[in-house]
């Protein structure tokens, strides 16, 4: 969803009439993945999460659990916040630059990562060395989105 929005947000800087017919396209590919896919998902994630929790009563003896879930709780958020991003497009606002919604593009791996990390690596020593690897792969996607702006700006 986010990389829509990149696109769209591009789309804004050429000259018209490519940027209508691009935008207006766009919008149309941000409504069909938001309602569609986003939406669903998001739902059936609680659905099915949360019926999986019975199996990890009570949850405070599962520690890897709890950081789990507050990842999520974080993915729920940036959810949110995309939101309000695609409520924004969807009107021609556009609130964020095109480098800065690519950033925002990046925000999902992250926390898909340290979640599926945690269920692997479950005991306490492994989540250390996990959210050392998830700090690393932030620095590493921040570098490649500095490179990549650099290229795109030559």
């Amino acid at each position: 969803m986010p990389r829509l929005f990149v696109y769209f947000a591009e789309a804004n800087l050429k000259s018209e009439p490519e940027k209508s017919i691009l935008q207006k396209q766009f919008k149309i590919m941000q409504r069909r993945l938001w309602n569609g896919i986003t939406i669903p998902s998001s739902i059936a994630v609680l659905i099915f999460g949360g019926s999986l929790l019975q199996n990890f009563m009570p949850i405070t003896n599962h520690p890897w659990l709890v950081l789990k879930l507050v990842f999520v709780a974080g993915l729920y958020g940036y959810f949110l916040f995309l939101h309000k991003i695609f409520k924004q497009q969807q009107e021609d606002i556009i609130s964020y630059s095109p480098m800065k919604l690519r950033v925002i593009n990046e925000i999902s791996t992250i926390f898909l990562f340290a979640i599926v990390f945690l269920v692997i690596m479950k005991n306490v020593m492994n989540m250390i060395y996990g959210l050392s690897a998830l700090v690393g792969l932030i620095l590493i996607l921040m570098i490649a989105i500095k490179i990549y702006k650099n290229i795109r700006e030559k």
